[in-house]
C-alpha cells in the first residue's frame, strides 16, 4: 500500500514538474514571452501579435513536446535494456545501439530519402546491432558486462568511423550529420511529433504488459524459464522494440546519450525498487523531464548561442556513469 502511494506521489510530482518546466521553457529564450501572451497564443487570441504566436505555437511548443517525447523514448528503452542485459550500466548510447541508429540515418541521408525513412533505416541497423551485441556478450547464465562494453565500444567506433568518412565525402552539406552526432531538437515540428507518438505508444504499452516477465529476468535466465517465461523470445522482442524507439529518436534528434542511464537509476534511488511496474512508467516520465530541462539549459544558457543537447546530457551523464561504475566496483 505504502509502495503504491509512494509511486503515485512520485508520478504526480513528475507530471507537476513537467508542466512547470514546460511553462518556463515557453517563457525564456532569445525573446522573453509573458505568461499572458503564452495563454493568449494557446487560445489563438486576436490580441496577440502574430510573431509571438508563431514563436509559441510553431517553435517553442513543438520543441518542448518533442524533447519530452524523445526523453520518454530513450528512458523507457534504457530501463528495459538494463533488464534484458541484467546489468544497470547497459544503455543504448553506451553499448552502441544509438551509434548504429545514426549509421542507418546517415545512409538514408546519403540517398536523400524522406524523413520517415531515417527512422526506418535507423530501426533496421539498430535492431541488427542490438541482436549482435546480445549474442556476443551472452554467457550461459547472464550477460557479461565487460564483453558488453567492449563490443559496444568497438561497434560505436566502427560505425562512427563510417559516419565521419561520410561527413568528409559530403563536405559542406554535412551539417545535418554533425548535428546528429551532438544531438539537436531545434528542428522539431508537429509532423515529427505525430510520428514519434506511434513508437512511444507501442513501446510503453508492450514494456508495461511484459513488466512481470521482465522482473523475472532479474532472477536469471534459468529461474525465469522455470517460471514459464520464454526467455529468448522475450529478450529478442524487447530488444527489437527498444531498437525501434532508439532508431526513430536518433533519426529525428541525433545521438543523445545517458538519458536511458540517468532516469532509471534516479527512479531506483527514489523508490528503492527494481520492479518494472514502477521503473517503466516513472522512468518514462523522468526521462521526459530530464531531457526537457537539458534542452532548456542548452537553448538558453549561452543564448543566442545554442549548446547541443547531447553535450548537456553528457555533462550530467558522464560523471553519473563513473559514479555507478565505482559504486558497482565497491559492491562487487
Amino acid at each position: 500500500m505504502n509502495s503504491n502511494l509512494n509511486m503515485k506521489k512520485i508520478c504526480i510530482l513528475l507530471i507537476f514538474f513537467l508542466f512547470i518546466f514546460s511553462l518556463i521553457s515557453l517563457i525564456i529564450g532569445n525573446i522573453k514571452i509573458s505568461p499572458n501572451d503564452i495563454i493568449g497564443s494557446l487560445l489563438n487570441s486576436d490580441s496577440i501579435d502574430s510573431s509571438i504566436k508563431t514563436i509559441v505555437l510553431n517553435v517553442r511548443l513543438p520543441r518542448i513536446i518533442m524533447s519530452i517525447l524523445i526523453g520518454m523514448l530513450l528512458a523507457s528503452s534504457g530501463t528495459v535494456v538494463q533488464t534484458v542485459f541484467q546489468n544497470p550500466l547497459a544503455d543504448p548510447y553506451i553499448i552502441g545501439i544509438s551509434a548504429s541508429a545514426t549509421f542507418g540515418a546517415v545512409i538514408a541521408f546519403i540517398f536523400d530519402l524522406p524523413d520517415i525513412m531515417y527512422g526506418i533505416f535507423g530501426f533496421i541497423t539498430s535492431v541488427t546491432v542490438a541482436l549482435i551485441i546480445f549474442r556476443l556478450s551472452k554467457t550461459k547464465t547472464r550477460t557479461d558486462i565487460t564483453t558488453l562494453l567492449i563490443v559496444g565500444i568497438a561497434i560505436s567506433s566502427f560505425l562512427g568511423a563510417f559516419t565521419s568518412f561520410s561527413m568528409y565525402l559530403i563536405g559542406q552539406d554535412s551539417f545535418r550529420i554533425v548535428t546528429w552526432m551532438m544531438g539537436y531538437i531545434g528542428a522539431a515540428s508537429w509532423g515529427k511529433i505525430f510520428i514519434l507518438i506511434i513508437p512511444l505508444f507501442i513501446s510503453v504499452i508492450y514494456f508495461y504488459l511484459k513488466r512481470h516477465d521482465l522482473d523475472l529476468l532479474l532472477s536469471g535466465d534459468e529461474e525465469s524459464h522455470s517460471m514459464g517465461v520464454d526467455v529468448g523470445k522475450l529478450k529478442k522482442n524487447t530488444l527489437i522494440i527498444s531498437a525501434l524507439i532508439v532508431g526513430f529518436s536518433v533519426a529525428f534528434t541525433g545521438m543523445i546519450g545517458f538519458v536511458g542511464l540517468i532516469a532509471p537509476h534516479t527512479v531506483r534511488l527514489l523508490t528503492k525498487s527494481s520492479s518494472n511496474t514502477k521503473l517503466i512508467p516513472l522512468s518514462t516520465l523522468g526521462g521526459g523531464l530530464f531531457l526537457l530541462i537539458c534542452d532548456t539549459i542548452g537553448r538558453t544558457l549561452l543564448s543566442p548561442i545554442e549548446i547541443p543537447i547531447g553535450v548537456v546530457t553528457a555533462f550530467f551523464g558522464a560523471p553519473f556513469f563513473l559514479y555507478l561504475a565505482m559504486k558497482r566496483k565497491k559492491g562487487g
